[in-house]
């Protein structure tokens, strides 16, 4: 029997919840989530299995002796419907983070990805649903596909990449997370908000399951080879994980976005091959660049997308939401944070 922290209820969750569920609580963003929540006064039960989240990760909400009668981890599977189902029972409201990380475990692992990522948020939602519990599912500009209308609107027109490339298992599966979202909402009304993340980056997060900026700092801090996937000319926008997780708690706390579909990130677009060069300027390193071929990057053919811009009218509209940090400030606050871990 896991110990639950019992925690006074307000009479309305939807709109001051005291105490957060985070599933995915110990990866990257989640555990910033976590600290963000706390440092407003509120409680949190984190859920995470730890197969690429790390204890490491809630070090800083474990020294500080100030927070610690409002946290509690739990090693556990969100597919663990008895955990989750009593954890749900002691929280106001749910962030769903857990899911695969990272290009390359996608690649690799494609029935992990496919597993985790629906029946985590099937037995999430079916649980929420039992609770009334307000649930914030995070999505992923994955589902986004191959489209070509750039900047990406929450309510373009998609077109998924074919089946026999497993780098588009995530999108799908992410894809139906957000329809059995929606559905909930539609059919029961549960309060449920669908958020589309466009490559977060920050402090804590790691190169090793193929997130590129990690990787890219990594190399260059220590003065090895920057290698570009494919020929460089590809472009993301990167958003620092304290301006994410700031909008996630704004769109939790407001009940009137339940339903709806966001995307979330930064609209400030740079290729990769520009970005491996701004990185090593900012780090002072005397790194090479290489450009690797997909299919020796990942072993087998690889589909990619060529630009992934969002468009924020709607986020914008609904929370005033803006991205504090511009990317050479993001850029060296992860240099900093890698350094500083050495």
């Amino acid at each position: 029997m896991l110990a639950i922290m019992s925690t006074a209820i307000p009479s309305s969750p939807a709109a001051s919840p005291s105490r957060f569920l985070i599933t995915g609580g110990a990866g990257f963003i989640g555990s910033h989530l976590a600290e963000r929540l706390l440092d407003a006064g509120h409680a949190v039960t984190v859920l995470d299995d730890l197969s690429t989240g790390r204890e490491r990760n809630l070090a800083a909400i474990r020294h500080r002796s100030n927070l610690q009668s409002r946290f509690q981890f739990v090693r556990g599977s969100v597919s663990h419907t008895e955990t989750v189902n009593l954890l749900m029972s002691q929280c106001d409201a749910v962030f769903h983070l857990a899911a695969t990380v990272g290009v390359q475990l996608v690649a690799d692992e494609p029935v992990r990805t496919i597993h985790t990522t629906i029946h985590g948020t099937e037995v999430v939602l079916e649980t929420a649903q039992r609770f009334g519990r307000p649930v914030l599912l995070t999505s992923s500009s994955e589902v986004y596909g191959k489209g070509t209308r750039v900047p990406f609107g929450e309510d373009d027109d998609v077109v998924m990449g074919a089946t026999r490339f497993s780098r588009w298992c995530y999108a799908y599966s992410k894809g139906i997370d957000e329809f059995l979202g929606l559905a909930y909402h539609r059919q029961f009304g549960l309060p449920v908000t669908i958020v589309r993340l466009f490559n977060t980056v920050g402090p804590r997060q790691v190169g090793q399951y193929g997130m590129v900026l990690p990787r890219f700092i990594a190399a260059a801090v220590q003065n090895e080879t920057l290698k570009v996937y494919g020929d460089g000319s590809q472009t993301r926008c990167f958003c620092h994980v304290d301006d994410v997780t700031d909008a996630l708690v704004k769109l939790t706390l407001r009940s009137a976005h339940a339903g709806e579909v966001f995307n979330l990130g930064s609209d400030e677009e740079i290729s990769m091959n520009d970005l491996a060069h701004r990185v090593i300027a900012l780090a002072g390193s005397k790194s090479a660049i290489e450009h690797v071929p997909y299919e020796v990057a990942y072993g087998r053919s690889f589909d990619d997308l060529p630009r992934r811009v969002p468009n924020l009218d709607r986020i914008r509209a609904a929370i005033g939401f803006s991205p504090k940090l511009k990317l050479d400030q993001i850029i060296s606050s992860v240099i900093e944070d890698f350094r500083g871990e050495k």
